[in-house]
């Protein structure tokens, strides 16, 4: 065992740990809750090196327009500066994350997140320059590897490259459902169905319409998402503390999220207004929200399936893939896993939603102490949401399967039928079909066969899918032709 000291006194720490006092405090403050998201910790690294890549650019600059000048602040010699960056490029590689002790839930605004991480950069780049961790004489957590930051800049923007690379992903699971449910529309586009309102038959439509109708929300989910990558882009590095850049050179505030675009790939952008962006977390709550109103389509999406291929409905015509066995002791049951699975993750995102408006909503004056478990619950809807996109492309929609005759046979004998015949023969003749529809089980051929209502090749004609599926009706269609 090590012994590292800090102001409040001495702790031990194994001694081959990456992590030191600061983390170990913080594990006995916030016992082991739920695992610190590797994205985020991944992209502290990032950020982190983004920093010191400033810093070097800083000093580079300094001694050039000022050679003979001595500097007050801490120089670090670039044999320390290169190890540091070295530790951080493997950070954000998300090596050494079992030294991420910190968990999801803790308090203190993210400082043990900021701080766990400068003690793995330290003692990483301690490791690298042939000392043993804990040496912090020549490599400190806080005079070294935290220069210029602060736990209020740092990890707030390390949380908004996390969401940026994870809506991307995000994204692109999207149009995969998208495809898919695409490719359904077309390739039942012409098969018939009964359309239902209130779990009760309406009035027909077709399997087509049922997906492009999924499919159009999915593009809305889409766009939606697509423009939150405006919102969060905009990030508070170089701001330090609250916002003003206290203690921090000017050349570091306008250079280190140049930096930051640079390693990352991302469209990233420093706030105009650095203290709003810190002490506000509207944005979040925003971006938030335009993920549960994915969340809320998906899972009208599967109910709508799982209610079609359920039993209780009794459909033959339209069934999903069997996924697995769905019962320890009824033989040959198999149950609408994926649906269940997706609802059960939209009301974990509604509940994380919740959390994240409430907490959001509890900033303090320049700052939020509770970006940590917002963060996390913004972090784990992304993952969910990814999740269940990527499960019903493969798992569900690839494998749903409609049947035409059987479709076609319930809605020739469903009562709704005869909302067709409406503007040929009247409500109260259509309501007639319809009742004798029901007592006697008939057709709407059968039924029309007694009442002679309509003529018998006209109503065949009318139920044909290109009558049924376009769009109202013109005066010319109920005209009779041969009286003109």
């Amino acid at each position: 065992m090590r012994k590292e000291k800090d102001l409040l006194g001495v702790f031990e720490i194994p001694e081959e740990a990456l992590y030191g006092i600061h983390s170990a405090r913080a594990v006995k403050n916030f016992p082991p809750n739920q695992p610190f998201p590797i994205e985020w910790y991944r992209s502290m690294g990032l950020v982190k090196l983004s920093c010191y890549e400033t810093y070097a650019g800083f000093i580079k600059a300094a001694n050039n327009r000022y050679p003979a000048a001595v500097f007050n602040f801490p120089q670090i010699s670039y044999a320390v500066l290169d190890a540091m960056q070295k530790a951080a490029k493997e950070i954000s590689e998300g090596q050494h994350y079992h030294h991420f002790i910190v968990p999801a839930i803790s308090g203190g605004a993210g400082t043990s997140i900021n701080m766990n991480v400068n003690e793995i950069i330290a003692n990483l780049a301690l490791i690298h320059s042939g000392c043993k961790p804990g040496q912090y004489d020549y490599i400190d957590p806080i005079e070294h590897a935290n220069i210029f930051q602060s736990t209020n800049d740092v990890v707030p923007t390390a949380l908004r490259v996390a969401i940026m690379f994870l809506l991307s992903d995000l994204e692109s699971k999207i149009n995969d459902l998208r495809a898919e449910t695409e490719r359904l529309e077309r390739e039942n586009r012409n098969i018939l169905r009964i359309g239902y309102t209130q779990m009760q038959e309406a009035v027909p439509t077709s399997f087509g319409k049922m997906f492009g109708a999924w499919s159009e929300a999915f593009s809305r989910d889409w766009w939606r998402i697509s423009k939150c990558f405006e919102r969060i882009k905009v990030v508070n590095l170089g701001g330090s503390a609250i916002g003003t850049a206290v203690a921090v050179p000017r050349y570091f505030v306008v250079e280190v999220v140049r930096n930051l675009q640079k390693l990352t790939g991302l469209p990233l952008t420093r706030s105009e207004n650095l203290t709003d962006t810190t002490s506000n977390l509207d944005v979040l709550v925003e971006v938030h929200a335009v993920l549960k109103a994915f969340a809320v389509n998906l899972e009208k999406f599967v109910s709508d399936i799982r209610l079609l291929s359920s039993d209780v409905i009794g459909s033959p015509f339209f069934s999903i893939p069997a996924r697995q066995a769905g019962s320890s002791i009824m033989p040959g049951k198999v149950n609408p896993v994926i649906t269940e699975y997706v609802i059960s993750c939209a009301h974990q995102v509604y509940s994380n939603d919740q959390l994240i408006t409430n907490l959001c909503a509890q900033g303090c004056l320049e700052l939020n102490a509770y970006l940590p478990v917002i963060g996390h619950s913004l972090i784990a809807s992304l993952k969910l949401l990814i999740g269940m996109s990527n499960s019903l492309t493969d798992n569900l929609l690839k494998g749903i399967e409609v049947s035409s005759k059987e479709s076609y046979d319930k809605l020739i004998r469903s009562p709704s039928i005869s909302t067709v015949l409406l503007p040929y023969i009247g409500y109260h003749k259509a309501g007639e079909l319809a009742s004798l529809m029901k007592s006697k089980k008939y057709t709407i051929f059968d039924a029309n066969e007694e009442f002679a209502f309509i003529d018998s090749k006209k109503l065949r004609e009318l139920l044909q899918p290109s009558n049924l599926l376009k769009l109202g009706y013109n005066l010319s269609d109920i005209i009779d032709q041969t009286e003109l």
